[in-house]
């Protein structure tokens, strides 16, 4: 592909002409350099004003002082729960880590009654609500009890909340009458206490609500400790969304627990992808070096906007009349960053298993997939961008052609879009078979592209081949499992929850290469969302990392019919 010209001696300087000095010293401030490729981090809300009053909770409850400092989660964790406008926020600083971190800000702490359904989504929700209180209703300990039998996701943590719950009460000198410390087990971020339901509460609710439902009896808990304990801020804290509808009804303040949530938005993702502003080459640096190394080629560049930039990322320039240029970030040093150029997996010399890129996303992604020193590779995308084509493609090639992986093991989310149809005869890989339904529809238009001119025996003849070295395996068998020198390709990941998303990758074991794919449009779980999807946590924790990559693709390539459903519908 064009690439702009590289100097004839290497560090030659540019031209005084082409750089402007005053611009480059004020582009060269940190500030002004984040704020070029940054967008402005948000305002923090408004803080509250109100001062706390000394209240009890059925033993005697003490109430820090005023001053104490309440705060949200800090940012380079997941949030806690939305913050309101009642609740203070504390001031943003760097950490030595590079995360931004915000401090204790100075008001009231607040008392949070949890959910059951907290509970069993996220054992650690007790702790993650720095040193704010903690309320737990009988009903809910009831509750837990209910759900701690089976195999399940839910009964797991329903028993894992328990343990946690025996932890803090065995601890020597705790007493439930006046609260457990949170931090008594060893959780530091916790600094607060966590109370029990030890007496009858009174509180009258309207005769709609029957009194024998729990949410019902939870709300009523909700309502007699706001009176109780007016004015300290009551909250409600629940994944049920009509739980928080007849809690806000009533008057009761409720929020949704967001801890599980990666980010806020889902648009906030990181794309793996930047384009670099038109002057580029005008104002990054007073100096360029580069140098030939094999067929690529590689460029030292500096200035503002190399603090935007992070390892494995791409970047691409591309100006009306200048030569363009695709490259990935190799190396970050202090201030510089090396760029690579791309090999260009659109032209046919370069197919992959007769593949060839559509588009500049796909060439991106490709390169990802053939680097072996590249281990984890996230692919999003809405529907025909061409995923699961490209993985497959790319580990034909590496298991068949270059014999760098011995077989190809798929798997994916059994999550069903509608009713389910029920248990499912045979063998794991014969159950399996109805979920892979795209790996047959992509290998079908592999196999025709690859034996094209070898007659119906040459067709039949490879398949049987590609079939023996793809393995299709079910992600409930995959604990303890460990996988050497294979290609691993987790399709539909955006129906993962964090925790799954970890158990599968910790799978993999020497020369093995993992490949996630999902569309984050699409999730069936019922409890997940974009934000807290395991898809998104693993693009945003990987991010950065030297033998991982991501990259979002933009543009279908299916048909025409599926690019506009999947723009209007």
């Amino acid at each position: 592909m064009p690439l702009p010209p590289p100097p004839t001696k290497r560090g030659t300087r540019l031209s005084s002409s082409v750089i402007d000095l005053a611009e480059r010293r004020h582009a060269s401030r940190p500030a002004a350099a984040s704020a070029l490729l940054r967008p402005a981090p948000s305002m923090p809300s408004v803080s509250d004003t109100r001062t706390v009053a000394d209240t009890t909770l059925l033993q005697p409850v003490p109430t820090p002082p005023q001053g104490q400092s309440p705060s949200r989660a800090r940012r380079d964790t997941p949030s806690t729960v939305k913050p309101s406008t009642a609740q203070p926020a504390g001031k943003t600083i760097k950490a030595a880590t590079g995360k931004s971190k915000r401090t204790r800000a100075t008001g009231p702490t607040r008392l949070f009654v949890l959910d059951t359904n907290v509970l069993l989504h996220d054992p650690t929700a007790l702790f993650r609500f720095e040193e704010h209180d903690i309320f737990l209703p009988m009903i809910v300990l009831e509750e837990l009890d209910n759900h701690k039998k089976g195999m399940t996701e839910v009964a797991r943590n329903g028993r894992q909340t328990s343990r946690l719950l025996d932890a803090l009460a065995g601890v020597k000198g705790a007493d439930m009458a006046h609260g457990l410390v949170l931090s008594s087990t060893g959780q530091t971020a916790a600094g607060g206490k966590l109370y029990f339901q030890t007496t009858p509460l009174d509180a009258t609710m309207p005769t709609a609500l029957p009194p024998g439902k729990a949410d019902n009896q939870i709300l009523g808990v909700v309502a007699a400790l706001e009176k109780q304990h007016t004015p300290r801020e009551v909250v409600l804290v629940s994944k049920d969304i009509n739980m928080r509808v007849k809690a806000r009804a009533l008057g009761l303040a409720a929020e949704d627990y967001e801890n599980d949530k990666t980010l806020d938005d889902g648009d906030l993702l990181y794309s793996g992808a930047l384009q670099l502003p038109p002057d580029f080459w005008t104002r990054q640096s007073k100096t360029v070096e580069s140098w030939q190394s094999g067929s690529a080629t590689y460029y030292r560049v500096s200035g503002p906007a190399v603090v935007s930039l992070d390892i494995n990322q791409f970047v691409y320039f591309e100006a009306p009349g200048e030569p363009s240029l695709y490259a990935r970030v190799a190396e970050i040093r202090d201030k510089t960053a090396v760029l690579k150029t791309l090999k260009d997996y659109t032209h046919l010399k370069n197919g992959v298993w007769g593949v060839t890129a559509r588009n500049r996303e796909q060439n991106f992604a490709l390169n990802l997939l053939m680097d072996p020193e590249v281990d984890f590779v996230t692919l999003t995308g809405t529907a025909g961008t061409g995923k699961t084509l490209l993985a497959l493609a790319a580990g034909l090639t590496q298991v068949l052609d270059d014999r760098r992986y011995t077989e190809i093991i798929m798997t994916r989310a059994t999550v069903s879009v509608g009713e389910d149809i029920g248990f499912l005869p045979g063998t794991e890989e014969e159950k399996m078979g109805p979920w892979m339904g795209a790996l047959d529809d992509n290998l079908e238009f592999l196999a025709k592209g690859d034996a094209s001119g070898a007659g119906e025996w040459g067709r039949a003849a490879t398949n049987e081949l590609i079939r023996s070295r793809i393995k299709i395996k079910s992600m409930n068998f995959m604990r303890g499992r460990t996988f050497m020198n294979k290609w691993i390709i987790l399709d539909e990941a955006q129906n993962l929850t964090p925790k799954q998303m970890k158990t599968l990758i910790t799978r993999a074991g020497p020369g093995t290469k993992i490949i996630c794919m999902g569309n984050l449009a699409q999730i069936d779980t019922p409890y997940l969302t974009e934000g807290s999807s395991g898809l998104t946590f693993a693009v945003d924790r990987f991010k950065g990392w030297p033998h991982g990559g991501h990259i979002t693709l933009a543009r279908g390539e299916r048909s025409r019919l599926a690019d506009f459903a999947s723009e209007v519908l």
